[in-house]
C-alpha cells in the first residue's frame, strides 16, 4: 500500500440532461477523520451517504466537501401558490386600511412559508433519485482524485521521512562509536569518580567501593539505548515500506525515539555523547513534526 498524506485537493463534476453536479474537496491534517459538508438547500439527505463514502476511503484527516448543483431551466423554475398569495395580499390590504399597518411588499409576501416553493420541494421522487445518483457518482470521482493527490504528497513525505531516519541512525551509530565509550576512557572516568568519592567519604570500605564502581559503570552504559534506537529505526523503515495508514504507529515510535534520546543524555558523562544526544533529540523532533502530515 502507498503512503498517504492528509493534505490534498480535488475537483470532479458530472452532468446529464437535467443538471450538472460539481464537487470540491479539501483535506488537511487531523487527529482522526472528520468530514464537513456544504450541501445545497434541499439536499441534506445526502449527508450520511457522503460521509459513509469518505469514511470508506480515508481513516484520518479533516475533509471539507462542497457540492454545487446547476440545473436546467425547467427544474429551476420556482412554483408560486397564487391562490394562497392572493389571500395573504387581501389580508395585508385590510390590515393596512383598518388598522394602519404598513403596506405589504411583494418580497415580504413571497418570503412567507408556503407561498414560494423551491424546485427541490416540488421535484418528483424520480428526479430526486437521479440527482442523488449523479451527485454520488461525481463524489466517487472526486474521492479518487483526492486519494491520488494525498498519495502523491505521501510519496514525497516518505522520502523526507526516510532521510530523517537515516539522520537518526547516523547519530545513533556516532554515539555508539564515540571514543568516550572505549574501555580506557571508561576506566579513566571511573577512576576519577572513585577518587572523588574517596575524598568525600574516606571511611568507605573496599566492598562498598566495588558496589559504587559497578553502579557508576551501569549508570553510564548507553548500550541498551543504542540497541533500542537501532531497533526503532528498523521498525520505522518497515512501517514506511508497508505503507497505508501508519501515521499513528510511527508517531508512537517517535515517542520511543525521544524517550531513548532523553535517557542517553541523562546517562552521559561525556560532553561528546551529550552533544550527540542533543542533535538526536532535534532530529527526532523534525521527524515527528513531519509525521503529523501522514495518514
Amino acid at each position: 500500500m502507498a503512503l498517504e498524506s492528509m493534505t490534498g485537493f480535488a475537483r470532479a463534476s458530472l452532468e446529464d440532461e437535467a443538471a450538472t453536479v460539481y464537487w470540491e474537496l479539501r483535506s488537511v491534517n487531523g487527529r482522526g477523520l472528520e468530514a464537513r459538508l456544504r450541501l445545497p438547500p434541499g439536499h441534506e439527505r445526502l449527508e450520511q451517504p457522503v460521509k459513509q463514502r469518505i469514511a470508506q476511503r480515508f481513516s484520518r484527516g479533516n475533509i471539507q466537501a462542497s457540492l454545487t448543483i446547476t440545473r436546467e431551466a425547467d427544474l429551476r423554475r420556482p412554483v408560486v401558490d397564487e391562490e394562497f398569495l392572493f389571500q395573504l395580499a387581501q389580508l395585508a390590504r385590510r390590515l393596512h386600511e383598518e388598522h394602519g399597518a404598513a403596506p405589504a411588499r411583494a418580497d415580504g409576501l413571497l418570503a412567507l412559508r408556503g407561498v414560494l416553493e423551491a424546485p427541490d420541494a416540488t421535484a418528483d421522487e424520480e428526479t430526486r433519485e437521479r440527482l442523488d445518483a449523479l451527485a454520488l457518482a461525481a463524489l466517487d470521482r472526486a474521492l479518487e482524485e483526492l486519494a491520488a493527490a494525498r498519495q502523491a504528497e505521501g510519496a514525497s513525505l516518505g522520502t523526507i521521512l526516510e532521510g530523517q531516519l537515516a539522520e537518526i541512525e547516523a547519530l545513533t551509530l556516532q554515539a555508539e562509536a564515540d571514543p568516550s565509550r572505549e574501555l580506557s576512557s571508561i576506566r579513566a572516568r571511573l577512576k576519577e569518580q572513585l577518587r572523588q568519592l574517596m575524598d568525600a567519604a574516606p571511611e568507605l570500605d573496599e566492598a562498598r567501593l566495588y558496589q559504587e564502581a559497578a553502579f557508576l559503570a551501569t549508570k553510564a552504559d548507553i548500550r541498551e539505548e543504542i540497541d533500542r534506537l537501532k531497533t526503532h529505526v528498523a521498525s520505522a523503515r518497515a512501517l514506511l515500506a508497508a505503507g497505508g495508514p501508519v501515521g499513528r504507529k510511527l508517531d508512537f515510535l517517535a515517542q520511543e525515539f525521544n524517550r531513548e534520546a532523553n535517557t542517553l543524555c541523562s546517562k552521559s558523562n561525556a560532553s561528546s555523547i551529550t552533544a550527540i544526544g542533543l542533535e538526536l533529540k532535534a532530529a527526532i523532533d523534525r521527524f515527528r513534526e513531519q509525521l503529523q502530515n501522514l495518514e
